[in-house]
């Protein structure tokens, strides 16, 4: 007996119509958005991994709206799904059911990104390397490999090469095992979210340790560009403290926007949405908003930032 699907809710209309779904071919990918871009353009394409080791801190949430967010100001944005739940590709649009070739194909087959990514319905320039159940065995599977923890680095510098897209973001498991290793070897930069609520902090230091592991042995180009409050609640004097005490530690990384908790936030996953489309009106959707600009902002002065 088969079930039928609840019906797909209506998506958020928008005025202009250049945010429908891309329906071109693997050859003819094309990152160089041609509609106008709202959002500065970084120096180079940003590779970011989304990481902290502390569950529930908001992680594949700050991938999903972060991107959807970039994307929708104009810019070309690659998510890689590396967390074998699959929940980034669920929150974006794109199936990822047994069978589907994503990210575990490309870590262990040399698959080449570009065959396997898929437009997102949430921005048109938005783009997704699923995920599958399969890559909770791809550990276990890579141990014999050579060169097992690069195996993601390689794959995403042949696409960076041919695509050049704006920005890429690596949603990782909550643990540092070879997957995160993997995501942390292939990007140049480290976003951290931190929620605002007791036991902030707890996790970051050994994240911190691992950074620094990895820097001075696999990836010399791997900082922590970027720290993000989340679950943040004006109402009580925790969030307030935590927050302050997350900038003094971070006082450049920390952006300024802070994101708040909310139920859209929360409820958008399930409709296979961002909250940008899911609620375009809600504070949570503004306050991704902010912090896209933020950070592209950032992007933009990417050079000046790293000489200085």
């Amino acid at each position: 007996m088969s079930i039928t699907p609840p019906p797909t809710p209506r998506r958020v209309v928008f005025d202009e119509p250049e945010f429908s779904v891309r329906t071109e071919e693997p050859d003819d990918l094309a990152f160089a958005v041609s509609r106008e871009t709202t959002l500065p353009k970084p120096t180079r394409t940003r590779t970011l991994v989304i990481a902290n080791q502390k569950g529930g801190v908001g992680k594949t949430t700050t991938a999903v709206n972060l991107a959807t967010a970039l994307a929708l100001g104009g810019l070309s944005v690659l998510v890689i799904d590396l967390d074998p739940q699959g929940n980034a590709s669920t929150a974006l649009g794109i199936e990822h059911q047994e069978g589907v070739q994503g990210t575990y194909e490309v870590l262990t087959a040399n698959s080449p990104i570009e065959n396997l990514i898929k437009p997102s319905p949430e921005s048109e320039g938005l783009w997704v390397l699923p995920a599958t159940i399969d890559l909770a065995g791809a550990e276990i599977g890579l141990v014999s490999t050579p060169a097992r923890e690069s195996r993601l680095l390689h794959a995403l510098r042949k696409f960076k090469a041919k695509y050049e897209p704006d920005y890429v973001f690596i949603d990782c498991p909550p643990s540092l095992g070879l997957l995160t290793l993997n995501a942390l070897v292939a990007a140049d930069e480290i976003l951290i979210p931190i929620q605002c609520e007791y036991y902030a902090l707890e996790g970051v230091s050994q994240l911190l340790r691992t950074i620094n592991l990895v820097k001075g042995s696999m990836n010399d180009h791997l900082r922590l560009s970027t720290v993000l409050l989340t679950m943040y609640d004006g109402r009580t004097r925790l969030a307030s403290q935590v927050a302050a005490e997350v900038r003094q530690h971070f006082p450049a990384e920390t952006l300024t926007a802070a994101i708040p908790r909310s139920v859209r936030v929360s409820e958008a996953p399930s409709y296979g949405q961002s909250v940008l489309t899911y609620h375009s009106a809600s504070a949570g959707a503004q306050a991704y908003l902010d912090a896209a600009a933020e950070l592209a902002e950032r992007g933009a002065h990417l050079d000046g930032q790293e000489n200085s």
